[in-house]
């Protein structure tokens, strides 16, 4: 089985069942496990430099008549043709989160195999662990699948079980600054399942930019700050897209100093098996509660100034 991954939550669960060794390429973005997909050939490009740019400019740049979309990326084609893939993983749920599925189709189209190509479109959590199971009937490993949904399922439920009967704080989840978007398709389910009361978005939803006024409004116990596609540090870089908003000193989790930075694309931003580490995480952001392995700084950190 030859595997191309064209979104990074597909490279998470071809590794999360065993199957690295049959990935044959991967985008840009695809990072994890960083070992086992280090010499893997990469076949996308982005046109845009996430590290110059900030997040106005990148923003501006996606809703702009330059850009649509799957214009952010670069497929090549040839390189694609030349690993004579078998599948091809890929998704159409974010415009601007990954290759389009109308162009990975086009493409596909034109090799000269017998070439499948499955999209991922996952909103809810359930949906996220779902896909595992699809990808693992697809590449032959069902078994399999069935039974690392099973772990996370399980993980899931002691999870909730830990943080049961402990005040519920409310919880705000920004996945970009500027403007500011709040996190949902599965980020709520986390959120709850963590022990928190989600604010701004509902499960499932694809979410819209909001004004600053409608967090303030929100009055949030916890803010999460997760931006897609930014690790921690580069998320710190623009602290001041917030901290200078008129009003940030007299929210609630700014006074009470629970403002967190967090690894949105390892466990927020990616629907792939680590959103249920990401539950975790929060667990412990939320009420100190450890759940699997202990939290890292690089998971989660304190925002500076608050």
């Amino acid at each position: 089985m030859r595997i191309v991954s064209l979104l990074p939550a597909a490279t998470d669960i071809v590794a999360a069942l065993g199957l690295s060794a049959s990935l044959v390429g991967r985008t840009h973005e695809c990072d994890w496990p960083p070992r086992e997909v280090a010499e893997v050939p990469v076949v996308t490009g982005a046109e845009l430099d996430q590290d110059v740019l900030t997040s106005r400019e990148i923003s501006d740049a996606v809703g702009g008549s330059a850009h649509s979309g799957s214009s952010l990326y670069t497929l090549d084609t040839e390189a694609l043709a030349a690993l004579r893939p078998d599948v091809v993983l890929t998704q159409d749920l974010c415009a601007v989160c990954a290759v389009s599925y109308e162009r990975v189709s086009r493409a596909v189209r034109l090799l000269d195999a017998d070439t499948r190509v499955l999209s991922l479109e996952p909103r809810t959590l359930d949906d996220v662990l779902d896909c595992l199971v699809t990808v693992g009937e697809l590449l032959g490993v069902r078994e399999r699948a069935l039974r690392l949904r099973a772990e996370l399922r399980d993980r899931l439920d002691r999870l909730r079980d830990a943080v049961a009967g402990l005040d519920r704080p409310r919880v705000a989840a920004i996945e970009w600054l500027d403007p500011l978007w709040p996190a949902g398709h599965w980020v709520p389910e986390q959120i709850t399942a963590a022990g928190g009361e989600p604010l701004l978005a509902a499960p499932g939803e694809h979410t819209e930019p909001v004004e600053w006024s409608a967090v303030r409004a929100a009055r949030p116990d916890v803010l999460l700050v997760l931006p897609c596609g930014f690790p921690p540090e580069r998320t710190l870089r623009e602290a001041e897209l917030l901290t200078t908003l008129p009003g940030w000193p007299e929210l609630p989790a700014v006074r009470s100093g629970r403002v967190w930075v967090l690894d949105g694309p390892s466990y927020y931003n990616r629907p792939g098996p680590r959103v249920v580490r990401g539950a975790e995480v929060l667990a412990h952001v939320l009420h100190g509660v450890r759940a699997g392995e202990a939290v890292a700084p690089a998971e989660a950190r304190p925002f500076p100034g608050r």
